[in-house]
């Protein structure tokens, strides 16, 4: 199956708003072993419109269009379709009454430009849009389904989620059946080696891809084949034999990000944590929060940037940090006791590094980041050498950190998750 992805927008075109849209669609696309064969971004004028429509209409399986459903003169995107579809408007009084409920919800008068987004052309299938006021179309034209979606990515999500993917799900049904991994701390060049012996093992019908992502490399192991009782048996092997060569490297096998993971791990075991963050800068708490539950194990966070923060909110003795320097594996052991005794945690974190882009030294170059752990155990520290680029070294630190930690609780529990 073949789709193309197709975003409307000049606002995308002159860099103004970067293209989320195109990239969640294609993850989803992924996910299902859809190919997505190309995703381009197009002008708000009609010429683009019709020639992205000629190149795409007959050829592709799937058409995912966003953007240009708004209530002002210059989303034309409807009145594009219709056109090029031949198709007289319809009003339908179904959007009509969600866009007056959604309005007198917010305690706002209906505009007037907002009744003409309840018009759809009557060749496509009308598709709700709960979450705003522009409804999705669906088109079906020489074998392919164009569907045309706003721009707003949690209104263009809720089309794909509610409508879409269950009508994509439904005809691989059984056919293709995916497996997702997640692994931490392994380049994906070292994990290709490792696993080597594990490929060419595979059925024909089974195939893993790699997908990296920054301190991480997600797999994703494609049964395709006919009979899905078939498929499901021999992924179940699959997955075996891979947990047998990861081990505690694996991380988990959802898109459940590593945050969520080692919450879910902190409230099996009904610990508690802390963190004392200086070169991440609230990132790690940030990344626990995020996930609904934080309150069951998160019970706070020092931000100590400055060496004053460090020794007055921390209690790093100011003489450690004047000898060793605040990037150091005492400071940070240090700060993760000190935060563990504030909260009166189970588990600590602590962070200290070189963010960069400047900063560095000869000794301590811009990447050098120091790490540690402290619990009812002798507090354990890492040293790790990033890269130059800051908002890597961020992200890479709160990775790192966060799988210090959950390997922790793995070997405590004696799982594999």
């Amino acid at each position: 199956m073949r789709a193309r992805i197709i975003t409307i927008g000049d606002e995308i075109l002159n860099g103004q708003t970067l293209d989320s849209n195109s990239q969640w669609i294609s993850l989803k696309m992924a996910e299902l072993s859809v190919q997505v064969v190309e995703a381009t971004a197009i002008a708000d004028t009609k010429e683009a419109i019709v020639k992205a429509l000629d190149e795409s209409v007959g050829k592709y399986d799937w058409i995912f269009m966003t953007g240009g459903l708004g209530p002002t003169k210059d989303d034309i995107t409807k009145l594009t379709l219709a056109d090029y579809f031949q198709s007289e408007m319809v009003f339908v009084q179904e959007a009509w009454d969600h866009i007056v409920e959604l309005f007198e919800k917010r305690g706002r008068p209906v505009a007037k430009a907002n009744k003409g987004q309840a018009d759809v052309p009557e060749k496509s299938t009308y598709l709700p849009n709960r979450a705003g006021t522009a409804p999705g179309m669906l088109f079906e034209e020489k074998g392919s389904r164009l569907v045309s979606m706003p721009g707003v990515p949690y209104e263009m999500k809720y089309i794909m989620r509610h409508h879409i993917l269950p009508k994509v799900e439904e005809e691989i049904k059984g056919k293709i059946i995916n497996r997702h991994f997640r692994t931490v701390g392994i380049p994906e060049s070292i994990l290709a080696d490792r696993l080597e012996d594990f490929e060419e093992s595979l059925p024909e019908f089974i195939r893993m891809a790699y997908l990296p992502s920054p301190g991480q490399v997600k797999l994703r192991l494609t049964a395709r084949g006919e009979n899905g009782e078939n498929l499901k048996e021999a992924l179940d092997h699959a997955e075996k034999e891979l947990r047998k060569d990861l081990g505690n490297d694996l991380a988990g096998n959802t898109e459940a990000q590593l945050a969520h993971i080692v919450g879910e791990l902190l409230k099996a075991s009904g610990k508690t944590l802390s963190v004392a963050e200086s070169c991440t800068g609230g990132s790690i708490g940030q990344a626990l929060v995020a996930e609904a539950g934080a309150s069951a194990f998160f019970e706070g966070g020092v931000i100590a940037y400055s060496y004053a923060a460090k020794s007055d909110i921390l209690g790093v003795n100011p003489e450690t940090i004047k000898t060793e320097g605040a990037v150091s594996e005492s400071v940070v052991k240090a700060m993760a006791e000190g935060v563990r005794d504030k909260f009166k945690s189970d588990f600590a974190l602590a962070t200290s590094g070189v963010a960069g882009p400047e900063g560095g030294t000869e000794d301590k170059p811009v990447g050098t980041v120091w790490m540690a752990m402290a619990g009812d155990f002798e507090t354990v520290a890492v040293q790790h050498h990033f890269f130059k680029n800051r908002k890597l070294n961020i992200e890479l630190t709160v990775v790192s950190a966060l799988d210090m930690l959950r390997r922790k609780l793995v070997s405590e529990q004696e799982v594999i998750v």
